[in-house]
């Protein structure tokens, strides 16, 4: 009696990418749709003496969460699996995200905030999973950098939202989290559960003996993520102060002259996908490389047009950094371990957040000024470059397999 095949795995398409590129969103909107709210709440609030630290405070509380949370979320994805997880975290999002506008506690606010931060970590753990489940290697290539292209325009559609809400009411900014709500019924009508790819794994000759969870590479990635991204905050976070320092101190100037080399973030979205063929070791180098000699250039130049070419070069790095680290990532993580590998890099990840404006400030008392700041930790991603290139370049021969 013939024994029958087994039936397909469902193929993920552009209604998966699309969703996934939109809903992966969702934690970008946490942190940029506070920024231009954030004197309205400090004014609402300000009999409370504390509301200047408390404020700002609220705007990365939930990057706080998610660094600490991203791991046992990628312990729950392996274990009860993907769509579940999502589903649950985008309708967490939704409420705990607009529930300030009903409130008028500064510390309310603030606990709906680290709530907030456990929707997030779920989120970004599921979906980064998500895309090694559905794609193979180019597939995801292409979805991580449309991401990175669409990216820049949602981002500054949600600063116009923001900036519109917030005039209409001081917590109305909160409104935009119903968004939220949005990418649950997104998610529910187009996401699927991924079958298990160790079948195809094991017909390819990969991971026919490997079940236990791969140390050495989660290893390599947390470290490398981690100082990636202590770099990758150290303009979003303390830029202003450093065209302050040459001169240039109205905020509506600094925000135009900021503009252009903004969309420089888009550019290094397309040298992710015009590199993908030369290999990780390259890319890392890249990503490195650029953010080090931008932050260098900021650090040394005194001239506004300067400035503007180094922030180029610096966003050209930026935009090429996320796609780089989760696609290396995710090559190095089977099935079932993927969703505990994503965790790990998203913690990783938004520790560097964390951490990046602590190492910065000692090093700004260090130089004392915020360009020596940047100059040092400009060098040091220099270093990161060749150190990135030389160590993965000989660990790229027994590492084929995982795409070292």
């Amino acid at each position: 009696m013939p024994i029958a095949a087994p039936p397909l795995a469902r193929k993920a398409g552009a209604a998966q990418g699309i969703t996934v590129v939109t809903v992966g969103f969702l934690p970008i909107v946490a942190i940029v749709a506070m920024f231009p709210a954030v004197p309205a709440i400090i004014q609402h609030f300000s009999r409370d003496p504390s509301a200047m630290t408390k404020v700002p405070a609220m705007v990365s509380a939930p990057g706080l969460t998610i660094a600490v949370l991203a791991l046992f979320a990628g312990l729950f994805v392996d274990r009860y699996g993907r769509r579940r997880l999502l589903l649950g975290s985008t309708l967490l999002y939704g409420v705990v995200g607009s529930i300030p506008f009903f409130l008028d506690s500064i510390n309310q606010i603030y606990v709906s905030r680290l709530a907030l931060g456990v929707a997030e970590a779920a989120i970004l753990t599921t979906l980064n999973t998500l895309i090694g489940d559905y794609w193979d290697d180019k597939g995801r290539h292409f979805w991580l950098t449309i991401q990175g292209l669409v990216g820049p325009f949602l981002a500054t559609a949600v600063i116009v939202a923001s900036g519109y809400l917030t005039g209409v009411r001081w917590n109305g900014i909160f409104l935009i989290y119903t968004v939220g709500f949005v990418a649950f019924l997104a998610s529910l009508a187009f996401l699927y559960e991924p079958a298990s790819d160790a079948t195809a794994r094991q017909m390819l000759g990969i991971d026919e003996e490997r079940t236990s969870f791969p140390l050495r590479e989660a290893t390599a990635f947390g470290v490398v993520t981690l100082l990636a991204s202590s770099l990758y905050y150290v303009f979003i976070i303390n830029g202003g102060l450093v065209w302050q320092e040459i001169g240039v101190m109205d905020s509506g100037s600094i925000g135009r002259l900021t503009a252009i080399p903004s969309l420089f973030v888009m550019a290094g979205a397309a040298i992710f996908w015009l590199t993908g063929r030369f290999g990780a070791r390259w890319q890392l180098f890249l990503v490195f490389a650029l953010l080090g000699t931008g932050l260098s250039a900021i650090g040394l130049i005194h001239d506004w047009r300067g400035m503007v070419v180094a922030m180029a070069v610096q966003q050209t790095g930026a935009g090429m950094a996320v796609p780089t680290l989760i696609a290396w990532t995710q090559r190095q993580l089977p099935f079932a371990h993927r969703g505990r590998g994503m965790g790990i890099w998203t913690a990783c990840f938004f520790f560097g957040q964390f951490s990046s404006p602590l190492l910065v400030s000692l090093l700004r008392q260090a130089t004392g000024h915020m360009q020596g700041a940047f100059l040092a930790a400009g060098l040091f991603g220099l270093v990161c470059a060749v150190a990135s290139l030389v160590v993965l370049s000989r660990r790229a021969r027994p590492s084929a397999a995982y795409g070292a």
